[in-house]
């Protein structure tokens, strides 16, 4: 028979919560290795700033929403780009123009997300700013 008993149940429960609690775990040490790389730590001052800059020229709730959105997505690229220059400098130590190519593509993803947040951000000031008449 396939029919689960509730112990079954239990047992699948427990294992899910496993994977869970290692899960965060491992992303965890993820952020700790991203921590690592200057550009990720500079783009956490720069978000931080971005938080009091909005605070300070009274952007409203969804442009914060927006723009922790955008901050995270590029928390998300700017890790991928480190795992690509990792593996890439892993498995190919010497210099060669794929690992050079691989290297630049995700630097210029990560290049664009920081655009398109600085972007945001500048039109959130300017607007705020106009509506106060400044």
């Amino acid at each position: 028979m396939d029919e689960k008993t509730p112990l079954d149940s239990n047992i699948e429960k427990a294992a899910t919560f496993r994977r869970i609690v290692a899960s965060f775990r491992y992303s965890m040490q993820g952020l700790k290795r991203l921590w690592r790389e200057a550009a990720f730590r500079q783009e956490v001052y720069a978000f931080a700033l971005g938080l009091i800059v909005f605070a300070a020229v009274g952007a409203t709730f969804l442009d914060h929403f927006i723009f922790v959105i955008l901050m995270l997505i590029l928390f998300a690229v700017e890790a991928l780009n480190t795992a690509v220059e990792e593996l890439v400098d892993r498995i190919s130590p010497e210099i060669s123009t794929v690992g050079r190519h691989a290297k630049d593509l995700g630097s210029f993803a990560v290049f664009c997300l920081l655009c398109v947040n600085g972007l945001f951000a500048l039109y959130v000031v300017v607007k705020s700013l106009s509506f106060w008449g400044i």
